[in-house]
């Protein structure tokens, strides 16, 4: 994975962003089959930014481009994808003041939560970013993304994960996929942005971002995510009529480590005792169940209704407001490190990298 540079730069590269290509809509080109991702996205890249206005070619950071030597749909990461990415940037940490992560729209959101988690104690930008449109489509939103991308991966006072898309940039565990055709396909529900393109300018409010929240929070956490690459976290979402038997087939599992229950409004299930039994009894067992709501605005409190009376007794943890990408992405880091239940169940309810 040898850096492509575009840009006749004397910088040395500590001085300059590195864009990492997955894959993605954003790099797919036409093929007999439809589309699929496409390589030489470096050169095509460069070639995109020669379409913009030349104040704006001129104002563009130094870069480097890595591209993987196995492309892919985003729809096909795993856990092992996100721990891949996050290595990468690990170990080009000291060499680059910032990074560009290209990736499909599908998952883009659950690989940018999983890397808040594995980077934590950032102190510079990662921005992950795509498209809903491939980089040659006529007035597509591929060539903004990547500019704006790499404009917020230049501020040195950004010093999370972030998400940037369509002229918005959003804390990367708090971002979510809403939309599955707008060019604004995603969101941040329950926090507020933490830059935007504000004309030609890109603005980022220092205020809202973990450099001045979190001074001295922990480093890099980067644990084995074989450990939990083969489904032994599950994310079950309730629906009218859901039976304790239907719930005990995924939790009564051997192999389930965790589970994520989305349950409805501010954290109800149905007025079943068995229900609450299976739940104990997993929690008995070992396994770290965590609950947020089906809305995508509004906390959960566990216990306000009487319909979810009985949850925190049987186990289960108060998600707060957290997107589903974060909540489930937090189990799986937390369930691939050698911690115990107690501390795992005490971290999941700690801000980490500002997630809730």
């Amino acid at each position: 994975m040898s850096p492509y540079s575009p840009l006749a730069s004397s910088l040395a590269p500590q001085e300059r962003i590195l864009v990492i290509y997955t894959g993605g809509t954003i790099g797919m080109q036409q093929h007999a089959n439809g589309l699929a991702p496409g390589g030489d996205f470096a050169a095509r890249m460069a070639a995109a930014f020669t379409q913009l206005p030349l104040t704006h070619q001129q104002a563009l950071p130094a870069y480097d481009v890595v591209s993987y030597a196995t492309l892919i749909d985003s729809s096909a990461a795993t856990p092992l994808t996100w721990q891949q990415i996050a290595r990468d940037v690990s170990r080009q940490l000291s060499s680059y003041t910032g990074f560009v992560i290209v990736h499909g729209t599908d998952t883009l959101s659950w690989t940018a939560a999983s890397l808040a988690y594995q980077l934590q104690g950032l102190d510079r930008p990662v921005i992950v970013t795509g498209a809903m449109q491939p980089l040659e489509t006529p007035d597509g939103d591929a060539l903004d993304n990547l500019h704006g991308a790499l404009q917020f991966a230049a501020k040195p006072a950004l010093q999370e994960v972030a998400v940037y898309f369509a002229g918005q940039l959003f804390r990367g565990a708090r971002a979510t996929k809403q939309h599955s055709e707008a060019i604004d396909a995603f969101a941040s529900p329950n926090y507020p942005l933490l830059g935007e393109r504000v004309g030609n300018d890109f603005v980022y409010y220092p205020s809202r971002g973990l450099g001045v929240q979190q001074r001295g929070a922990p480093r890099f956490e980067l644990p084995d995510y074989r450990l939990v690459n083969q489904g032994e976290v599950v994310r079950i979402i309730l629906w009218p009529g859901i039976t304790a038997w239907q719930l005990e087939a995924w939790l009564g599992d051997s192999r389930v480590k965790g589970a994520l229950l989305q349950l409805w409004g501010a954290g109800n299930l149905p007025a079943d005792p068995s229900l609450l039994n299976v739940l104990a009894s997993a929690s008995g067992e070992g396994k770290l169940l965590a609950a947020i709501s089906q809305c995508p605005q509004g906390s959960v409190h566990l216990g306000a209704y009487a319909a979810g009376h009985g949850l925190s007794d049987a186990g289960v943890l108060e998600g707060d407001a957290m997107t589903p990408e974060a909540a489930f992405t937090k189990l799986v880091h937390l369930l691939a490190q050698p911690l115990s239940l107690e501390d795992q169940r005490q971290r999941f309810l700690t801000p980490l990298v500002g997630e809730r």
